[in-house]
């Protein structure tokens, strides 16, 4: 575990020695790469192939597919939830019937939520996360009935909370908690949401990220109904305004807050007193951060038997990760992409790998000239399972690449002080073949009449007993992976 005395100084030095760096020409002794991992993903070798099988179907939004990035288990009332980007909360019971559950577009709700006028290939704006309080089931305690939404909304009106000191003011990000009268009813029974939190988002991407409570929490626990919230780096290309490393701003960060509380500056939420900076008595930190040097966080999850937070970070042009996080943890961006040097744009810097004690390094990663890949490829997942039901997949993390829809795993049991764990693929039976996920969501494709999607946009969900499932933003099925 990194101490917060040490996160911060060396914050203070790395700020310093980029600063330093940025002013000199590359060094003569730098080795330039597109390609740190020159040996590929094997294509068969120890593959595991599992069933994939078709458990329910989102609605349409005017002719466009669902775009889902969520799926979680309501344990209280027995249902899962997904989300849509286009602005829609969606229950769906275990056998799969879908129940529309919120459209928070509604006039009524007073929010405005920012989605663009059409299909694009990337959609990165929209309803992003959501996550359940722990207790929403669980009559006459604080958290009854509450729920979080962490949506994109070009209302920018109201004063923002954090702003990123520059950029182009594209739209803000805000943090919405949503009170139900009733919570096992068919749709949501309350009133509008209150804010949380208010951020000014510098650049049209890299918006937002993954929130959610700790599974393994329980009443009494310090953990237990603290929200973690994901924030990219703000957007644009190589963290253009050095936010990641700045303790002093809420992007390319992984946040902690308490949404029931009141000690933050707004004072409409809680900061945890454990946090890592929350009590360093320095002004200019942050006591909202649990982890910084984060680019993009699309996927977390809780690992049930060492209790580590795991996330999938989203690379620049070269690099996709997986990464454990401990409490004051570095993950190096924008200094580091991936165990290398950040360089440029499209390159990182071979020389001196991880060659800086307090930033935590991947466990495991590849680069996006994999052949089995395709460009913009964008480290998602990210599920640590622990169950029995699918036993080719015990004792493993899942995760994969958002655009090409390839599932990976890597041993939930390997390298944790350093060290690159091997990734071999998950596919999915289909008669006597074998498929991908995109070759399963173009084969829909054909099959409803639409054009095939050259992307699959990937996304994992889990549900209960050991139950995991597969999202894309393409042809609208929610697929359960079976032995």
């Amino acid at each position: 575990m990194v101490s917060a005395r040490h996160s911060v100084a060396g914050t203070a030095v790395r700020s310093l020695l980029w600063c330093a760096a940025s002013l000199v020409a590359t060094p003569a002794s730098a080795q330039l790469s597109n390609d740190p991992f020159p040996d590929p993903i094997p294509a068969s070798e120890e593959a595991i192939v599992v069933g994939l099988v078709e458990f329910a179907v989102l609605p349409d939004v005017n002719g466009a597919a669902a775009r889902p990035m969520l799926l979680v288990d309501e344990p209280g009332t027995d249902r899962l939830f997904v989300n849509d980007m286009w602005g829609l909360l969606h229950s769906i019971g275990y056998d799969g019937r879908v129940t529309p559950y919120l459209d928070l577009r509604e006039p009524r709700w007073g929010i405005v939520v920012k989605t663009p006028p059409e299909v694009v290939p990337i959609m990165e704006v929209g309803l992003q996360s959501f996550a359940f309080h722990p207790q929403f089931d669980v009559p006459g305690t604080p958290g009854y009935g509450k729920f979080y939404t962490w949506i994109d909304t070009d209302d920018t009106t109201p004063l923002a909370d954090f702003v990123p000191g520059g950029g182009e003011d594209s739209h803000d990000l805000v943090l919405l908690e949503w009170t139900t009268l009733a919570p096992s009813a068919a749709t949501y029974e309350g009133g509008p949401p209150r804010e949380l939190i208010r951020v000014e988002q510098p650049f049209e991407n890299h918006n937002g990220g993954r929130i959610g409570f700790n599974p393994l929490s329980s009443p009494g626990d310090l953990d237990f109904g603290l929200l973690y919230v994901g924030l990219a780096d703000g957007g644009a290309a190589g963290d253009e305004l050095d936010l990641a490393q700045n303790l002093g701003s809420v992007f390319g960060k992984i946040l902690r807050i308490h949404p029931l509380g009141s000690n933050s500056a707004n004072g409409r939420y809680g900061v945890p007193a454990d946090n890592p900076y929350a009590g360093d008595g320095i002004e200019r930190t942050l006591g909202e951060i649990f982890a910084s040097g984060v680019r993009n966080p699309q996927g977390f999850d809780w690992d049930a038997r060492s209790g580590e937070l795991l996330v999938a970070d989203i690379g620049q042009s070269v690099v996709e990760s997986l990464k454990r996080v401990p409490i004051g943890a570095d993950l190096g961006w924008n200094s580091w992409e991936g165990s290398y040097r950040y360089a440029s744009q499209t390159r990182v810097d071979l020389a001196n790998p991880r060659g800086e004690p307090w930033v935590t390094y991947p466990v495991a990663e590849f680069d996006q000239q994999d052949p089995l890949l395709q460009p913009g490829s964008a480290a998602t997942g990210v599920v640590a399972y622990r169950d029995a039901r699918i036993p080719q997949l015990t004792d493993r993390v899942l995760w994969g690449d958002l655009p090409s829809g390839e599932v990976f795993y890597v041993p939930a049991d390997g390298p944790r002080a350093g060290g690159q764990a091997a990734i071999r693929r998950v596919l999915f039976r289909d008669g006597a073949d074998t498929r991908t996920l995109l070759q399963l969501v173009q084969a829909k494709n054909v099959a409803q009449g639409r054009t095939p999607t050259r992307r699959a946009d990937l996304h994992f969900g889990r549900g209960p007993n050991g139950r995991v499932f597969l999202l894309n933003k393409w042809d609208g099925q929610v697929r359960e992976i079976v032995p």
